[in-house]
């Protein structure tokens, strides 16, 4: 189903999160839940993957991760202020030590000349470090685009968790 490099990558991910006892929650809005779902195809997964939440309206941020209604309405959904608040969110809200989130412009449509179509932010947040975000701009169709997010995502939550 997942493309096998994404399950590697998940594979090391989940090991390193046992080998250190992190406890892991996702905060997922353009990929609507395709990390989680390729993190869950891995055997042991339950061992680190504590939620998942699938953020996909501007009101589900607020409700469910504490995103501030102003700061969406100052950056936009898709803009590194809410990707950071939608990461620092999902660990405020579970068991988790660690956490990613996903908000981007999928596409074909809702793009502009600031946003374009595949613009996506990935941030990672981690008890007793700075939350790090990545920008990207990520070329090809919607599932292009979204593969793309769930392998950069699946990158740096591996290069987090392994430090």
């Amino acid at each position: 189903m997942y493309p096998e490099i994404l399950i590697i990558m998940a594979e090391d991910l989940i090991a390193a999160c046992r080998e250190k006892k992190i406890k892991l929650a996702l905060a997922e809005s353009c990929t609507g839940g395709l990390v989680a779902g390729c993190i869950t195809s891995v055997s042991g997964s339950s061992d680190v993957l504590d939620r998942g939440f699938v953020t996909y309206s501007n009101q589900s941020k607020v409700d469910m991760l504490g995103v501030p209604q102003n700061t969406i309405e100052k950056f936009g959904a898709v803009s590194e202020q809410t990707a950071f608040a939608m990461a620092e969110g999902a660990i405020k809200n579970s068991d988790a030590t660690l956490s990613l989130s996903i908000t981007g412009i999928a596409g074909p449509g809702g793009g502009s000349d600031e946003k374009p179509v595949g613009l996506v932010h990935i941030a990672v947040a981690r008890e007793g470090i700075s939350t790090r975000c990545e920008r990207h701009i990520f070329k090809g169709d919607r599932d292009r685009v979204r593969i793309q997010a769930v392998e950069s995502g699946l990158k740096l939550l591996n290069v987090v968790a392994a430090n």
